[in-house]
């Protein structure tokens, strides 16, 4: 892979753009994404605590701007590195800086309300659904179904980028090949990625997950063709694509803002004493030799927050320089955080938070009750799509009870004309709701 061509900046859906000289492609596609409806709803999505009333919890557009400044910081490091190597010529590491910015920004544009239990609950749900059969959800061509029943927030954010959010199945935000690029962690479709044996799926990073649903698979193909990312596998088994070497970047951006953060809210809740945040920060930061006499443990706390952050952020950037010929080569197949230096200490603050953390009582109460909202807004809206359906996909035909659902729940039935597309919309319409959205359907729906 070459640089010239991973920094495309030719844009999705409008090939005639020409970028101006006072503001780079980059940075427009940036500010897309943070003036977009999608960005803003995130205000109101778990990031790890649901519905909290806490001003100091994070959620998931706190989380995805804290994770845009540290990949800018990680980029920024790296692009000097690729001067200095003479990759990449002097001034294109703010282009390396902006891409991954904005890739930042958009990496949870898709997840649904109440975090990764919301995407186990639609999954679930759609799952349910497809062994009952019949109706609509009989009509869905087979190959099509793990889409629905491991519902994937990562390929509803490229959904939402590339056809949903702007210009409507017309490019959507129409971000750069760049960017969009650095944003897709798994590209693969659900179908390609269960072709390939299991061997083959837990050997590479990318095909963790799909991040691919087939409705936009040619869309991500125009962005792989633009980026020199190499196409793998066959027309028998589906195509798949090695990664974009900056989708590491937002990766560890990711990986050290929610580990070190979510350690810093478990404090703030009360899900951790003082103690046991301190111990595991204090070692990620390297045992930093400061005078914190004055301080008060939210502060402390806070200092080596910041302390590991920057720890880490180091570690990094040195494990990109020391894999860098296999990250360009397509063949590096893990994390930059599991081949850093401080991968010990991550691991440690992820078997903290698994035990200890994301098994907190009321997390998990409200957990099962988003669980059931969720159910509870599907249940109101198929009826909706499966009389559609009946109708031969006229929005016109509905009866006076379907149409004042869909005008009630302004579900949107533009463009809605099979099996397919009618399931893509129902999980448009729930995974773009927030959090206390979905609560409000969800009494309306069951009249309570």
């Amino acid at each position: 892979m070459q640089w010239q061509a991973l920094l495309d900046a030719g844009r999705l859906g409008d090939a005639g753009y020409v970028e101006g000289r006072s503001r780079s492609i980059f940075v427009q596609d940036h500010d897309r994404i943070v003036f977009s409806a999608p960005f803003r709803r995130l205000a109101n999505k778990t990031q790890v605590h649901p519905l909290y009333d806490h001003d100091h919890i994070h959620h998931r557009l706190i989380h995805s701007v804290e994770v845009a400044s540290v990949g800018r910081s990680l980029a920024m490091r790296i692009g000097q590195w690729l001067i200095d190597r003479g990759e990449i010529a002097a001034g294109e590491e703010h282009s390396l800086a902006n891409v991954v910015q904005a890739a930042c920004a958009a990496h949870d544009i898709g997840n649904p309300p109440f975090g990764h239990s919301g995407e186990a609950a639609i999954g679930g749900w759609f799952a349910e659904q497809f062994a009952q059969g019949g109706g609509l959800i009989g009509d869905l061509d087979p190959a099509l179904r793990p889409e629905f029943t491991a519902f994937e927030g990562n390929a509803q954010g490229f959904r939402i980028l590339t056809r949903l959010e702007m210009y409507r199945n017309a490019g959507g935000m129409r971000l750069s090949h760049a960017v969009l690029g650095a944003f897709m962690k798994y590209p693969v479709t659900a179908a390609a990625r269960l072709a390939l044996p299991e061997t083959e799926r837990k050997a590479y990073a990318g095909l963790k997950k799909f991040g691919l649903f087939a409705s936009e698979e040619a869309l991500f193909a125009r962005v792989a063709d633009a980026t020199g990312l190499p196409a793998c596998g066959d027309a028998r088994r589906g195509r798949w694509w090695r990664r974009h070497p900056l989708v590491l970047v937002v990766e560890a951006a990711d990986d050290i803002c929610y580990n070190i953060v979510d350690l810093e809210d478990a404090f703030t809740t009360g899900d951790l004493p003082y103690d046991v945040v301190r111990e595991a920060l204090d070692e990620l930061a390297g045992r930093p030799n400061r005078d914190v006499a004055g301080l008060t443990r939210v502060e402390h706390i806070a200092l080596l927050r910041a302390l590991a952050i920057g720890a880490a952020i180091n570690a990094c950037v040195d494990a990109f320089e020391a894999h860098y010929d296999a990250i360009m080569a397509g063949s590096f197949t893990g994390s930059l955080i599991g081949a850093s230096a401080r991968s010990g200490e991550f691991t440690g603050i992820e078997n903290l938070a698994r035990e200890r953390i994301f098994t907190a009582r009321r997390k998990t109460e409200l957990e099962v009750s988003g669980r059931q909202v969720i159910r509870n807004v599907l249940d109101g809206a198929l009826p909706v799509y499966e009389e559609l359906a009946r109708h031969g996909w006229q929005p016109g035909a509905l009866s006076d009870p379907s149409e004042q659902i869909a005008r009630a729940l302004s579900l949107d039935l533009r463009g809605v004309t099979d099996a397919a597309g009618a399931l893509h919309a129902m999980a448009d319409f729930v995974s773009g709701m927030t959090d206390r959205y979905a609560l409000s359907v969800s009494r309306m729906l069951s009249g309570t």
